[in-house]
C-alpha cells in the first residue's frame, strides 16, 4: 500500500506549487489515499504545513528544541506554517510570532488534548477554551462556540493514549485524521486510520509529531489557503490537502522510538524542565 522512496527535495521557498515543483514519482500523496473523492488538482501555490509539534515548553514530555530553533529548521526546510501542539497546554505564540514571521512562517496556536485519556489535537481554538475540554461532551460544545481543528492523531497506534474506539463512536468530532510520520514499508500503523478516513469522507493530513527536529521532512500536509491560521483551518475542513510523505527505515524507527518514548520519564525526573 505504501511507497517507498525519499522526501521531496524541497528548496525554501515560501510556496509550493505542485504543478511547478519537482516531485518524486515514489511518494505517497493524499490523492493516493482518496475517500471516495477524486484527486486534488490545483493550480495555485500551496503551503508547506506541519500540525503537530512539541517544543521545550511541553509539560510533559522532554522536548531539546526551543520554540526558535524549531522555527529555524521548518524554514531551512521550506515549511510555510507550522502549529505548537503542547500536551494539555496551549503555547501563547504571540511573542513568537515576529520572529517566525522573519523566517516566513507562519505560526499556528494548537493544543495535544488528552481527553478521557485520549490525545486529540485541537488547532486554533481559544486557549481557555481548548483547556477547558475534558470530555466529548466539552469537544462538540468547543465546536460549537469556536471555530477551529479538530484531528485524530495517530489514532489506532498501539499505545493506551490513542483515540481507537472514540473516534468510531464520536466521528462527528473530527474533522480530519493524521497520517503519522513514523512508520515503515513492513510496519505501519496508520493504515486504519487510512481506512477510517475513507470510510468517513475525512480528509488527511501528515504529521510528524516531533519531538525532536530530526523527526521533520519526510511526512507533511500541502494545503491550498492564503498563510493565515484561520485560512490553512478552513481549507483542511473543505479537503483542499495533499500529504507528502515516505517511509522510515526499521532502524530508523528503532532510534526514534528509543529516544522520544522516554521523553517523559525523562521530564518526570526533571530532566529540560522550562519555567
Amino acid at each position: 500500500m505504501w511507497a517507498a522512496g525519499p522526501p521531496n527535495a524541497v528548496t525554501p521557498s515560501r510556496r509550493n506549487s505542485p504543478a511547478s515543483s519537482p516531485r518524486d514519482p515514489r511518494l505517497v500523496t493524499a490523492g493516493f489515499y482518496t475517500v471516495g473523492l477524486t484527486p486534488h488538482c490545483y493550480d495555485g501555490a500551496m503551503l508547506k504545513v506541519e500540525l503537530h509539534t512539541h517544543t521545550a515548553d511541553d509539560p510533559e514530555d522532554f522536548v531539546p528544541h526551543t520554540v526558535e530553533r524549531l522555527v529555524d529548521r521548518v524554514a531551512e526546510l521550506g515549511y510555510d506554517a507550522i502549529a505548537i501542539t503542547l500536551h494539555n497546554r496551549q503555547l501563547d505564540v504571540e511573542p513568537y510570532r515576529d520572529y517566525a514571521r522573519s523566517r516566513h512562517i507562519v505560526l499556528i496556536p494548537g493544543v495535544e488534548r488528552s481527553i478521557v485519556g485520549c490525545h486529540t489535537l485541537l488547532i486554533n481554538f481559544p486557549a481557555a477554551a481548548a483547556e477547558a475540554v475534558h470530555t466529548f461532551d466539552d469537544l462538540a460544545t468547543l465546536r460549537t462556540e469556536s471555530d477551529g481543528l479538530v484531528i485524530a492523531p495517530h489514532p489506532y497506534f498501539p499505545v493506551p493514549s490513542c483515540l481507537r474506539q472514540e473516534l468510531d463512536r464520536h466521528p462527528d468530532l473530527f474533522d480530519a485524521v493524521e497520517l503519522h510520520a513514523l512508520y515503515s514499508r513492513r510496519i505501519d500503523f496508520n493504515r486504519r486510520a487510512l481506512a477510517w478516513a475513507r470510510a468517513h469522507g475525512k480528509p488527511l493530513v501528515g504529521n510528524g509529531d516531533i519531538h525532536r527536529l530530526g523527526q521533520l521532512g519526510t511526512t507533511w500536509s500541502l494545503v491550498d489557503a492564503e498563510p493565515d491560521p484561520a485560512a490553512i483551518c478552513a481549507a483542511i475542513k473543505a479537503g483542499r490537502v495533499d500529504v507528502r510523505t515516505a517511509p522510515i527505515s526499521f532502524p530508523r524507527m528503532l532510534y526514534l522510538l528509543a529516544t522520544v518514548i522516554p521523553s517523559g520519564i525523562l521530564h518526570t525526573l526533571g530532566v529540560g524542565r522550562t519555567g
